[in-house]
């Protein structure tokens, strides 16, 4: 099974009990949904003669991988965070967030593969920066959409049997009844525009351009989602996944500057195929001069294989973007599997 079939396989999904089925009730109304699916502003769908195309075209233009990549020990996390944020990049799009003693934790990945099925599909080559064990209590948890590599019921299942209590779980429109089965039965549904506060901070679900699915039914049934968060340390973004559009300029402005942003970097080759629904690095610094932020951490690449580019191109193409559009590497960074950095209010 080619990765291209497989990376089919995780946006498009297959025959799963996971996923919206026909007797649920209809979702909350919302002017982003016909009653049937949710749209983006700009669109991003793709025919199957776009899929057929990128399929085969797949089979001599994608990049070999190395089949394990290994971790430096990383340091030992901290209970809590009071002063500036601290950012502990775990793996894909998974970020531990600590601040104004708030434990966040972003997209919670940590299984072997991010599929439907547990015998195929992208498989890590890298693992977790942190065991999930070693985690401190989370007080939230923030999941943009329900692909298998952002919404992991194993990893969620396990999150909430670890906890001493149930963490405040945070989705778009449709996925508290997935959630609720791993066992939050607290979870929080939000619309684009919607908010939610969480101790001393404000938990803003805001529109991006993606898509959702986990199997053949589903497809576009459930919201997907960016993340604002307001802090006493500063405003923080969390893009999940998304491609580039105005919706950037319109956050920066609303909830701008960012003391921090976390944007995708990863995953983004061929273009015509994979532009809609994902940032290049290129598209990733543009994003972080429309957010105003201060600074940014890139995610969302090298641990799972979902497109053409190699491993490490992703960091290649970032230095060349920052380079380009003349932002320093002191503003956008990335960190390996286990890093930790704290951004203080000082470098806002």
């Amino acid at each position: 099974m080619t990765r291209a079939f497989c990376v089919v396989l995780l946006l498009v999904g297959c025959a799963t009990n996971e996923g919206i089925t026909k007797d649920d009730k209809e979702l909350p109304l919302s002017t982003h949904y016909d009653g049937k699916h949710f749209k983006n502003t700009n669109g991003s769908d793709k025919a199957a003669g776009d899929i057929a195309t990128f399929l085969w075209q797949s089979l001599w233009n994608e990049k070999p991988w190395p089949k394990a990549v290994d971790n430096a020990p990383a340091d030992p996390l901290v209970a809590r965070v009071t002063e500036g944020i601290r950012i502990t990049y775990i793996n894909h799009a998974t970020v531990l967030i600590q601040t104004a003693g708030l434990n966040i934790l972003t997209d919670p990945v940590w299984s072997q593969r991010v599929s439907p099925v547990s015998f195929a599909g992208p498989k890590r080559v890298r693992a977790p920066g942190v065991p999930i064990e070693a985690l401190p209590e989370i007080d939230v948890i923030l999941v943009s959409h329900n692909h298998y590599d952002h919404l992991d019921t194993k990893t969620l299942t396990t999150l909430r049997q670890q906890q001493e209590r149930e963490p405040v779980i945070v989705s778009g429109l449709g996925n508290a009844k997935l959630l609720k089965k791993q066992g939050f039965e607290h979870a929080i549904e939000l619309d684009w525009g919607e908010h939610t506060n969480v101790g001393n901070a404000t938990v803003h679900f805001v529109e991006c351009q993606h898509r959702s699915g986990r199997g053949i039914h589903d497809q576009m049934k459930t919201l997907w989602g960016s993340f604002v968060v307001e802090t006493p340390a500063g405003n923080l973004y969390f893009a999940g996944d998304t491609g580039y559009s105005p919706h950037f300029k319109a956050q920066g402005e609303r909830y701008g500057p960012f003391a921090l942003s976390l944007l995708p970097i990863g995953a983004y080759e061929p273009r015509w195929f994979m532009q809609d629904i994902h940032l290049n690095p290129e598209e990733a610094v543009r994003a972080h001069r429309d957010l105003n932020s201060t600074q940014s951490l890139g995610i969302h690449f090298g641990v799972f294989q979902l497109t053409w580019e190699t491993i490490d191109q992703p960091i290649i193409d970032l230095e060349d973007a920052l380079r380009e559009q003349q932002v320093p590497q002191t503003a956008f960074w990335v960190l390996e599997p286990g890093a930790w950095r704290t951004v203080m209010a000082s470098d806002q």
